[in-house]
């Protein structure tokens, strides 16, 4: 199986009041409830895409947690991701660390980055029955105004209908997912899964 999350941001103690207002008593509490919900879920060989920001701890910190981590872990490199430096880390625990990826889930594309890409490559992409074949799956942006813009971009993406080359019409595809660990309750989940949750809570946000 593989799954997916970003911006988990383990040891990170102020998002507990600031910017994501976690609600954690203190960065301790905050790590043992995302390790649980973690490895609740993903299993020894299981592979789990990290997209960037797994942790603010120093290298030897991260290291400890990289052990109780389960899954073969791939991070996609983050901006907070600041134990890379450090040539302490524990650079086994990772099959790969890149900035960026394309790989194939369930017979789809999935592009990988820790920063939201609005024209992301393969994007117009469809089946015979329109259904997306490539999905642009980021972090970065947290649950912020940043992440309420790229909502508005989608939804006037998907709004405007270009020709294609049978003649016919057609709305442009925008398929791009914060894998955000807040709106999964701090578990990767696989792409089915972010597709899910992704629609729901876009739904939640629609005016009745």
């Amino acid at each position: 199986m593989r799954y997916y999350i970003a911006d988990s941001h383990f040891f990170h103690g102020t998002l507990n009041t600031k910017m994501d207002n976690r609600g954690f008593a203190n960065a301790d509490e905050m790590n043992a409830y995302m390790l649980k919900r973690w490895n609740d879920k993903v299993r020894k060989n299981d592979d789990v895409i990290i997209l960037g920001d797994l942790s603010w701890g120093k290298a030897e910190e991260t290291n400890e947690l990289l052990e109780q981590l389960n899954g073969r872990l791939h991070l996609i490199q983050g901006n907070h991701d600041r134990f890379l430096k450090n040539k302490k880390y524990n650079a086994d625990r990772f099959v790969w660390i890149k900035p960026y990826e394309e790989l194939h889930d369930s017979k789809r594309k999935v592009v990988l980055c820790h920063y939201p890409i609005m024209c992301y490559n393969g994007q117009y992409r469809v089946d015979s029955k329109g259904n997306p074949l490539v999905y642009m799956l980021h972090g970065h942006v947290h649950d912020t105004i940043d992440q309420r813009l790229l909502e508005q971009f989608g939804d006037i993406t998907q709004n405007t209908v270009r020709e294609v080359q049978d003649g016919s019409v057609r709305a442009i595809p925008c398929n791009m997912i914060n894998c955000f660990c807040m709106y999964s309750d701090y578990t990767p989940l696989t792409l089915d899964e972010w597709i899910a949750c992704d629609r729901a809570r876009r739904a939640q946000r629609r005016p009745t």
